[in-house]
């Protein structure tokens, strides 16, 4: 049984502890005949969309989308998104994934649509009747956001993209994209729009599924002469890359929860695992690297937690931007929760790597998460800008 003493920190009101009770009932009663395990291909697609529906149908997906559309909250409540991916995470990697995108696909709507906008994507969103997408990496351009070639120029009433983006999850799911193009001839993250591009939209396609080592939907988009009215474009020319920035400014600390619940359960497992399994006449428990092991697990769990929460309670509270927060929570997180599940899959010794083994299955589903939505590299590299700006003389 994971720890929810957490729940009592000061970080917490009421709502998020209700809110946290009744979706981790609603995952222990249902959330196994949702789950589909290592499906791929086409299953694979269905569990998602019959994780979304369900998400929907429960009303967690309202955490996603603000109370004017449907939602929960007036705008986003990021402790009530951490505190969902930490509870889905640690029940299944495809839950969490199916949640998390609802919110990050239809984040900048939330933040930067006009009200034609909000109320035309959201509220489906909210019930799960709408899959969304976020779709800002390209083939050159990852990390660099400002590398992007994507482009879109206006005709008329219109805009014409012409590109290709990939690593995008719910490629081929969604209904509609959030999609990150080049406008005009500024240079790097200067000319960089977002548009709501409709699945259907004629010119846009899926050029590739990406099969990776924990299967979730994730694939490559082409844009070819892709025509999209130029009211589908999110705030002005020129304001993508503060969009997006915005965007990841919210779920970042989200990311850092989804790997706190893949630790909690990686621990979960490991202590009964060393309780049960007799070693040399005792149980592996007794062993003082066993202890070791144990202890150094719960630790990192707590204090990827209290970073976490932290960054999550600071965007709440103030409503200012977390940059270094949610980057510090996001980097320590998934860092250590591969450390966390590495060693729950030495405690487990051989049958740790067999495949389908829970341990075997987070091992895999971590390691993504040092990676995308910025890199631990990145986020290095983001926090110690952070911290010199702090130290630079103020003119």
């Amino acid at each position: 049984m994971s720890d929810a003493s957490f729940l009592s920190w000061p970080f917490f009101e009421s709502s998020h502890r209700a809110f946290a009770a009744a979706l981790e009932n609603w995952s222990t009663n249902g959330l196994a005949e949702l789950c589909g395990g290592d499906a791929h291909g086409a299953a694979m697609d269905e569990t998602v969309r019959r994780l979304v529906r369900a998400l929907g149908a429960a009303g967690f997906l309202k955490a996603c989308i603000p109370a004017a559309y449907g939602g929960r909250a007036e705008t986003f409540d990021v402790r009530g998104l951490c505190l969902a991916r930490e509870i889905l995470g640690r029940r299944d990697g495809l839950a969490d994934f199916a949640f998390a995108m609802q919110g990050l696909g239809s984040g900048a709507i939330t933040l930067f649509g006009d009200a034609e906008q909000k109320a035309r994507f959201l509220p489906a969103v909210g019930r799960g009747e709408a899959i969304a997408a976020f779709a800002i990496s390209e083939p050159d351009a990852g990390s660099d956001v400002g590398a992007m070639s994507t482009n879109a120029v206006r005709d008329g009433d219109d805009y014409v993209i012409d590109g290709a983006k990939t690593w995008i999850s719910n490629a081929g799911l969604a209904d509609f994209y959030t999609v990150f193009a080049r406008v005009g001839d500024d240079p790097g993250a200067k000319g960089i729009s977002a548009f709501i591009v409709e699945a259907t939209t004629p010119g846009l396609s899926v050029s590739e599924r990406i099969d990776v080592i924990a299967p979730h939907p994730l694939g490559a988009l082409k844009f070819s002469n892709c025509r999209v009215p130029a009211a589908n474009m999110l705030s002005k020319p020129g304001d993508g890359f503060k969009i997006a920035m915005s965007v990841l400014d919210v779920f970042r600390s989200t990311v850092g929860a989804a790997a706190l619940g893949f630790a909690r359960r990686a621990l979960d497992e490991a202590a009964q695992r060393a309780l049960n399994r007799r070693v040399f006449g005792k149980p592996l428990a007794d062993f003082q690297l066993t202890q070791a092991k144990i202890a150094d697990m719960a630790v990192a769990i707590d204090a990827s937690a209290l970073l976490i929460y932290r960054a999550a309670w600071v965007k709440d509270s103030s409503g200012a931007r977390v940059t270094r927060e949610a980057s510090m929570a996001k980097l320590f997180a998934t860092e250590e929760a591969q450390k966390v599940i590495d060693a729950a899959v030495q405690i487990f010794g051989g049958t740790g790597v067999v495949s389908g083994v829970t341990v075997e299955t987070l091992y895999r589903e971590i390691r993504a998460l040092r990676i995308y939505e910025g890199a631990s590299e990145i986020q290095k590299l983001v926090i110690a800008g952070k911290v010199l700006e702090a130290y630079k003389p103020q003119e």
